[in-house]
């Protein structure tokens, strides 16, 4: 959302310095306070966790907590439990591992949860290596050879175990090795549930219809088809896509005004984008972007190619984004209906405030931290994860809420 008049090259040297993607040690202090545009904030660590991703609350309180390298935690009372039993097995590397957690919209009758990880082919191939892509440039692991995609089961959470646990729902086809996976889990009004598709650094598949990589995903909690999808009858399309042309979007939440999904997704080299997929609509990745290539070939912008549905708003430079949440509640004063978005950049909570589908304003609350996910507790404060292995759960509120 901002510009500069940096030059391209210097800019690409920011990004890499910056290390989108993979985390780096955490600074040793984390600020007792943070100053914001609204009045000043507090900000506590909760637990420690290694490489947490996505967050839950459960009806009576608890809050269920990922960890990449594949547990599944509940946070209670200033406590963290013990590993939840029975997960599937978790292909654990990079960006692929325990991701995204949420819970059924009738989860006080059925108990289902639901998890979003990576998992590895029953069958792998004799290779090696992955052959590599310069448009993705020179920071990328080719000794990852294990083929590999996203998947989303649920079963029944009873006690400190999830039973019944069965996939409904994989990333097809499984590609060898690298990032971008998505995951986010997000459960619309009418129960239907989106799931977030990156395009597995691939690009290209994510304008291939005969693909769910690099898509937005519709399905029903059991996992078959919504009869009202966009491409529900269209031969050689598969039936759960909701719209496509999708990099990377590792942020998801519904608008409470007007209930559609909104989603961010990370850009390449810059433009990160924050967009409303509509059903059926084309985002246009890779074959048009407001950033470029990691080797610095162009790729035209949104604005030559009218026929792509574009984003509300883009960052120029990037910020990473990761999580996204609407604030509904009324303990920060002035932020109701604002986004709220992880950057890893940045190091911070991102707050904008929108009129409609337009961006107005933006704020950025530095907390020395890149950001994973962020959530609305039920008294209104806001709690974070940080993208790190020694990684923490943060609570954030109002500094005059917590003197009175």
């Amino acid at each position: 959302m901002e510009n500069n008049n940096l030059s391209r090259h210097f800019l690409l040297i920011v990004f890499f310095l910056s290390t989108r993607a993979y985390a780096q040690e955490p600074p040793s202090k984390l600020p007792d306070m943070v100053q914001t545009k609204t009045g000043m904030i507090k900000v506590e660590k909760l637990a420690s966790l290694s490489e947490p991703w996505g967050m839950a609350w459960l009806p009576d309180g608890r809050l269920l907590v990922t960890e990449k390298p594949g547990r599944l935690r509940i946070y209670s009372e200033g406590k963290l439990s013990e590993p939840i039993k029975g997960l599937p097995k978790i292909e654990y590397h990079g960006q692929g591992g325990l991701l995204d957690v949420e819970i059924d919209p009738d989860f006080a009758t059925n108990g289902f949860i639901y998890i979003s990880y990576s998992e590895a082919a029953k069958v792998q191939p004799n290779v090696t290596r992955d052959v590599g892509d310069p448009r993705l440039g020179k920071f990328n692991d080719h000794t990852d050879a294990v083929l590999k995609g996203a998947a989303v089961a649920r079963g029944k959470l009873e006690g400190n175990e999830i039973k019944n646990m069965e996939v409904i729902w994989q990333q097809l086809p499984k590609t060898i090795g690298r990032g971008h996976f998505g995951g986010r889990l997000v459960f619309a009004t009418d129960g239907k549930l989106f799931i977030t598709s990156s395009d597995r650094q691939r690009l290209e598949p994510a304008q291939d219809l005969s693909t769910n990589i690099g898509k937005i995903l519709r399905i029903n909690p059991d996992g078959s088809i919504p009869k009202d999808n966009p491409f529900i009858n269209r031969k050689g399309v598969r039936p759960d896509i909701w719209s496509y042309g999708h990099r990377n979007p590792l942020g998801a939440a519904l608008n409470p005004t007007s209930k559609q999904l909104w989603i961010h997704e990370m850009g390449a080299v810059h433009g990160d984008e924050l967009n409303i997929p509509l059903a059926g609509k084309n985002y246009g990745w890779p074959i048009v972007s407001n950033g470029d290539n990691y080797d610095e070939t162009r790729i035209p912008d949104h604005e030559t190619r009218p026929e792509f549905a574009g984003p509300i708003a883009y960052w120029h430079p990037a910020i990473s984004p990761s999580g996204l949440a609407f604030y509904t509640g009324s303990l920060f004063k002035g932020w109701t209906n604002n986004l709220l978005l992880g950057s890893f950049n940045s190091e911070a909570l991102v707050r904008l405030s929108a009129t409609g589908n337009n961006i107005d304003s933006e704020e950025r609350i530095w907390l020395q931290r890149r950001i994973r996910d962020v959530i609305q507790a039920p008294d209104g404060s806001v709690w974070l994860l940080t993208d790190y292995k020694d990684g923490e759960l943060l609570r954030l509120s109002p500094m005059e809420t917590m003197e009175q």
